[in-house]
């Protein structure tokens, strides 16, 4: 007979138990016990997987657009720095150095097609701004700013040649020289090499490009010595150039750019990273002066979440009411019995959501089958037929009988596992019916209640196709309003804003709910 472990004496002292191949036992299962946990690790690994990628990433991505910004500093990185210089209530409009800076943005931003989706995004916060730059962007490549063109090609023409420009900016003298003409530069080369496919030292030399450069060799402490005579003559001469003010270039293009606010929005949502959207969401409003509420006849959102929770929980109230009589006689009947109307509670899983949707609309309208049905009956005048679609009774009504399944099926599961022998041992000891069902069935069917209650409320809170056909505009849910800015005002931010609140509410109300009834108390079954 083999022996598996054994202890090993040292010195007339027992040793460790040794396991079959001669390792010490306690390795040995430690071993065999990490196997287990790697080979039961690879067995959920494609599920995990698959919750990582379909319902981890996509929250992480909607958490991540509610405060994202980043377009207004990446499409006016010239502009932004100076525009969180200015003190907008020392001045009504931002100075000259800000509007070049904007004037050599909004030029490359123009021919990278962007200033559309950056005015798309301003728009958000300022009414007007999306079709302003839309405008502008038509008008700045018109800008009179070929004066200081003509006057540096006068001093040399080759400062028409693009070849003396990818010279110069060779060398790092003359790039530290002229900053922000090296950065101009590098933008419009990268926006040719990458989107145009054209090599700079064959293009013709913009007029941005030429103000850029006499605002550096304007700028106070430039020093160009060491650098090309070529640059050294036009800085010796720039003193007597003749000026061109790019704020008054701005104002002939469109009179809203002298409005200070179109400035001081474009200041306040600079940052990379906002809380913008989540105050959109919730009746607020990030102004250049702070935090503020918005106006009475614009605070929608809070009403809108109000009302979807009060909805939810009334669907749910509604499922629990008609799903427990109907999952009791389910249970409570023979097999066979019961198994066929089970296929009559499946039988709407068979149907198309937005077929059962449209039923329902036309039952609940005022020429519909219900109301001809109560006029026949005499219960409603023709003349004062009832109003049940359109409004928060025709949501309640239509996802009621949608979710219904959905609460009879838990219910059912756990009604099945009660034994009838407890309602006939309660009654032989004297209990009536209702004492016997109150205080013996009833708390045994509670697990199935709040496994349905769980699943109808989750359901019912993230509807949005049954309270859009429905629903008209008072029994519309959130869900309505996310998948509006989600395709069609394509305000993804403000739409994952309004998600990751309501995806705390529902967190929160989990919760509470784990903390009165206990989430262990919960069954299916």
């Amino acid at each position: 007979m083999t022996q598996s472990a054994s202890p090993q004496a040292t010195n007339g002292k027992p040793g460790p138990m040794l396991a079959a191949d001669g390792t010490p036992l306690k390795r040995s299962l430690a071993r065999a016990l990490r196997r287990q946990k790697m080979r039961a690790l690879l067995l959920i690994a494609p599920l995990l997987l698959f919750v990582l990628i379909t319902f981890i990433a996509p929250i992480a991505d909607m958490l991540f657009r509610s405060v994202e910004n980043q377009i207004v500093e990446e499409t006016l990185p010239e502009t932004v720095p100076l525009l969180q210089q200015w003190d907008h209530d020392a001045s009504e409009l931002p100075p000259e150095p800000v509007w070049t800076a904007f004037y050599i943005d909004l030029v490359l931003a123009e021919e990278r097609k962007l200033h559309t989706r950056l005015g798309s995004r301003l728009n958000y916060e300022m009414t007007g701004l999306s079709s302003l730059f839309r405008r502008t962007g038509r008008a700045v490549g018109r800008f009179d700013t070929d004066t200081y063109t003509d006057q540096f090609t006068a001093l040399d023409p080759t400062w028409e040649d693009a070849a003396t420009w990818v010279a110069m900016f060779e060398d790092d003298t003359i790039r530290e020289a002229l900053p922000l003409t090296a950065r101009t530069w590098d933008r419009w080369a990268d926006y040719l090499v990458t989107d145009k496919n054209d090599n700079p030292a064959e293009e013709d030399v913009e007029d941005f490009l030429f103000t850029a450069l006499y605002t550096d060799l304007t700028r106070d402490g430039v020093s160009v010595t060491g650098t090309t005579p070529r640059l050294q003559q036009a800085a010796g001469a720039v003193g007597d150039f003749e000026t061109v003010s790019i704020m008054a270039q701005f104002e002939d293009a469109d009179d809203d750019w002298v409005n200070p606010e179109v400035m001081r929005t474009i200041q306040t949502y600079s940052p990379p990273y906002t809380s913008g959207y989540f105050l959109n969401a919730v009746d607020m409003q990030l102004t250049p002066d702070g935090v503020e509420a918005r106006e009475e006849n614009q605070r929608i959102y809070g009403l809108l979440f109000k009302r979807t929770i009060f909805m939810s929980l009334t669907i749910t109230l509604s499922c629990i009411l008609l799903g427990y009589p109907v999952a009791w006689i389910l249970a409570n009947l023979p097999m066979r019995t019961s198994n066929l109307l089970m296929i009559l509670v499946l039988l709407p899983f068979w149907t198309s959501l937005l077929v059962r949707t449209s039923a329902w609309k036309v039952m609940l309208q005022q020429q519909g089958v219900i109301n001809d049905v109560l006029v026949w009956l005499g219960l409603v005048n023709d003349a004062d037929r009832l109003v049940m679609i359109n409004n928060q009774f025709g949501t309640i009504v239509a996802m009621t009988h949608i979710l219904l399944p959905f609460m009879i099926l838990p219910m059912y599961s756990v009604m099945q596992t009660i034994p009838p022998s407890y309602l006939r041992a309660a009654k032989s000891l004297g209990a009536t019916n209702w004492t016997a069902f109150w205080r013996v069935y009833f708390p045994q069917s509670v697990p199935g209640i709040g496994a349905g209650s769980i699943l109808v409320f989750i359901l019912s809170i993230g509807y949005y196709i049954t309270p859009e056909i429905v629903g008209g505009t008072t029994g519309t849910f959130i869900s309505n309003r996310i998948a509006y800015h989600i395709s069609s005002s394509l305000n993804w931010g403000l739409g994952a804003a309004l998600g990751a609140i309501l995806l705390a509410v529902v967190l929160l109300l989990y919760w509470a709910y784990d903390k009165i009834v206990g989430i262990d108390n919960v069954k299916l079954g």
